[in-house]
C-alpha cells in the first residue's frame, strides 16, 4: 500500500521530502555518524539545530526582537496552565470561548484566578466566531485569550478581537504557519506543533519579552516558568530533540514554497475547492457559517448518522484516512493542512460526488 490521503486532525499529514529527508539522515546525520535522535542536545551539531529552526521560524513570521521564541513540551494543553501562572498578576483574565479547547483553557484559568468569560458561540455549537469588536473587557485583566482556529469546529478568526489595549494571548495550534501573522498584535502565540508543523511532542510559545518576568505566581513549578526557558535558550532539561529537528525541516521547507503568503495562496485554493463543493452538493452541507470558515479544517455531514458512517468507512477503503468527526460532534471532518496536497482535495471531492451519485434515490 502507497501513501494514503491523511486528513487527521492531528498528528496529521508532513511533507513527504520532510520524511525522505529526515530517513536518509536517520542513520548519519551530516556526518557525526549518529541519529539526531541519539546525539546530546549540548552537541554543537543540536546547538546548530535548534538556533537554525528558531531563525527559520523567526524569518517566516517576522518575528521582532522582543519576543521571546521558545521550545517546550507538554502541548498546547499545558499552556492553559503556564499562562496564568506566568502571567495573571491581577488574578484576571478574560476568556472567548469558540471550542472545545478554548473551554478548557477558560476552566483550567479558574484554577489559579478569576476567568471571565467574556464571549461565546456555544449557543450555536460553536459554529460561528463572536462579534469581539466591543466586549465587556475586565478593566484589570491581565490578558485576554482566544483559541484562533478552532480544529473541532472548523472556525477561525478573521479579525482579531479588538481587547482594549489588554494583552492578547492567542492559541494557534491549528493555523500555525499556514498563513502570514502579525505577531506585534499579540502578548503570546502558541501552539502544538502536531497539526501543521511537524510531529507531537513539541509546543512553541512566542511571547513578548516583557511578560517574562520572576513573578510568577506561587507554587509555580521551575519547569512551568517561562523565564527559565527564556534564560536557557529552551534548553534548561532536554528539548524533545528530535521533534524540533523535524520542525526546523519543516520551516525549510515553507522557506522554500516561498513563505507564508504563497502557503496562504496555495490553503485558500485548497479550501476552495472542498467549500464550493460543498456549497452545491445536495447531500453534504459544511456546519460552519461562511464568514468563519477555517482554512485548515472543514467540518461538514449529511445529516445521516448512519449515511455518515458509510461515508467514512468507504472513503477510508478508498485511501482517504481520518475523516470521522470528532467525537463530541460526529459527522466527518477533513483537515488539510499545509503538507496536505491540493490534489489530495481534488480527489477527495471526486470521491464525495461519486458517493452522493451512488447513495442519491
Amino acid at each position: 500500500m502507497g501513501r494514503v490521503y491523511n486528513f487527521s486532525a492531528g498528528p496529521a499529514v508532513l511533507p513527504e521530502e520532510v520524511l525522505k529527508e529526515a530517513a536518509a539522515e536517520m542513520l548519519d546525520y551530516k556526518g557525526t555518524g549518529m541519529s539526531v535522535m541519539e546525539m546530546s542536545h549540548r552537541s554543537k551539531a543540536y546547538e546548530e539545530i535548534i538556533q537554525t529552526a528558531e531563525q527559520d521560524l523567526r524569518d517566516l513570521m517576522n518575528i521582532p526582537d522582543n519576543y521571546k521564541v521558545l521550545f517546550l513540551q507538554g502541548g498546547a494543553s499545558q499552556q492553559f496552565a503556564m499562562i496564568p501562572m506566568n502571567l495573571m498578576k491581577n488574578k484576571v483574565a478574560d476568556y472567548i470561548i469558540t471550542g472545545q479547547w478554548a473551554k478548557k483553557a477558560y476552566q483550567e484559568a479558574q484554577i489559579y484566578g478569576k476567568a471571565n468569560a467574556i464571549a461565546s458561540s456555544a449557543d450555536e455549537t460553536f459554529s460561528y466566531i463572536p462579534d469581539c469588536s466591543d466586549l465587556p473587557i475586565s478593566e484589570d485583566a491581565d490578558y485576554v485569550y482566544i483559541c484562533e482556529n478552532n480544529t473541532i469546529y472548523g472556525t477561525k478568526f478573521k479579525e482579531l478581537p479588538n481587547t482594549k489595549g489588554k494583552t492578547l494571548v492567542s492559541d494557534v495550534s491549528s493555523c500555525f504557519l499556514s498563513e502570514p501573522v502579525d505577531v506585534t498584535k499579540y502578548g503570546v502565540i502558541y501552539g502544538g506543533v502536531q497539526k501543521n508543523i511537524g510531529p507531537a511532542g513539541v509546543v512553541i510559545v512566542i511571547i513578548r519579552e516583557d511578560l517574562i518576568t520572576e513573578d510568577t505566581l506561587p507554587g509555580t513549578p521551575t519547569m512551568l516558568k517561562y523565564k527559565i526557558h527564556a534564560d536557557n535558550a529552551s534548553l534548561y532539561n532536554t528539548p524533545p530533540a528530535y521533534g524540533i529537528y523535524i520542525c526546523g525541516k519543516v520551516f525549510k521547507w515553507l522557506k522554500k514554497l516561498g513563505g507564508l503568503e504563497t502557503v496562504k495562496k496555495m490553503n485558500e485554493e485548497k479550501a476552495k475547492i472542498l467549500y464550493d463543493f460543498l456549497d452545491e452538493s445536495k447531500m453534504f452541507k459544511g456546519t460552519v457559517r461562511k464568514e468563519d470558515r477555517s482554512l485548515m479544517n472543514v467540518p461538514f455531514v449529511t445529516g445521516d448518522a448512519d449515511l455518515d458512517a458509510k461515508f467514512v468507512k468507504e472513503a477510508k477503503a478508498a485511501g482517504f484516512e481520518n475523516l470521522k468527526g470528532h467525537r463530541s460532534v460526529g459527522g466527518m471532518r477533513a483537515s488539510i493542512y499545509n503538507a496536505m496536497p491540493k490534489e489530495g482535495v481534488e480527489k477527495l471531492v471526486e470521491f464525495m460526488k461519486k458517493f452522493e451519485a451512488e447513495n442519491t434515490k
